[in-house]
């Protein structure tokens, strides 16, 4: 159903992942009419006590329309109808804020594209058990990607490393999409002053959760390259997020420099 429908969303059910609470898969999409109803079908089939939302930016290719079918004959899928095109970031902001009003315990983030794997859902929500944030990550043992050409693979490796290092954040793979998080944890992150997009909004939430002491684990996943519809990924994508970085990086070591503690606010 819609998220206009009176919808019980929740509803206080538990899952197997136990007090964890019932899971919210959010989906953002813009023109992925190829590609929603089949990676929505699954999620439902990886994870069947899950909760799917499609948060969908006006999508002019239907996709909206054809997540409203999807969820008009499942009641575990919802549909956040969004004015237009605003980024990544606003997408699962908006998402995150959803699933906590309506209940959920655990909030996933997952790219509509097929690019992260549903059937490996469980080994994120299994090793939330142990921690607050947990990243599918494709820089670990065990992980990789699929697909992608090495030029690709070198950008979005040195986009990590970079991170990393300049954020000193113990994260291999920091630009990742493919995430867990409880709710108490995103509750805990200053959402509300989060304002940046993109890949940038993955480093964002990664570093805001290890500077407030959150426990972070990263879980090997294999990363497939999208076979169909465009990828999002832009210049401006990339000039954004490493402007956003260096500037986080440059402040926190000046406040080290001065005796300040490292902030995990924008």
């Amino acid at each position: 159903m819609s998220d206009g429908g009176g919808l019980s969303a929740a509803g206080g059910r538990t899952s197997e992942y136990g007090p964890l609470g019932t899971v919210l898969v959010i989906i953002p999409t813009y023109n992925e009419a190829e590609n929603i109803k089949r990676i929505v079908a699954r999620v439902r089939a990886a994870v069947p006590e899950a909760h799917v939302l499609v948060a969908d930016d006006n999508s002019p290719d239907g996709t909206g329309k054809t997540a409203d079918a999807l969820a008009a004959a499942d009641e575990q899928v919802h549909v956040l109808h969004r004015r237009g095109k605003e980024g990544l970031g606003a997408a699962y902001l908006a998402g995150f804020r959803w699933g906590i009003e309506h209940g959920y315990g655990v909030l996933v983030e997952m790219d509509a594209d097929g690019s992260h794997q549903p059937e490996e859902l469980p080994r994120l929500l299994t090793a939330l058990s142990q921690a607050d944030l947990v990243l599918g990550s494709r820089w670990i043992a065990g992980g990789r990607v699929v697909n992608w050409p090495k030029s690709r693979e070198l950008l979005s490796r040195g986009g990590s490393t970079y991170s990393r290092l300049l954020l000193d954040v113990p994260i291999r793979d920091v630009t990742g999409g493919f995430r867990a998080f409880r709710k108490e944890t995103l509750e805990g992150l200053g959402l509300g002053e989060v304002s940046s997009q993109g890949y940038c909004f993955q480093v964002d939430l990664a570093r805001r959760a290890i500077g407030a002491g959150y426990r972070v684990v990263e879980v090997p996943i294999t990363f497939v390259e999208r076979e169909l519809g465009d990828s999002k990924m832009n210049r401006d994508i990339v000039v954004e997020a490493l402007w956003r970085v260096t500037s986080w990086g440059v402040r926190d070591r000046v406040g080290r420099a001065l005796g300040r503690r490292p902030t995990s606010r924008a």
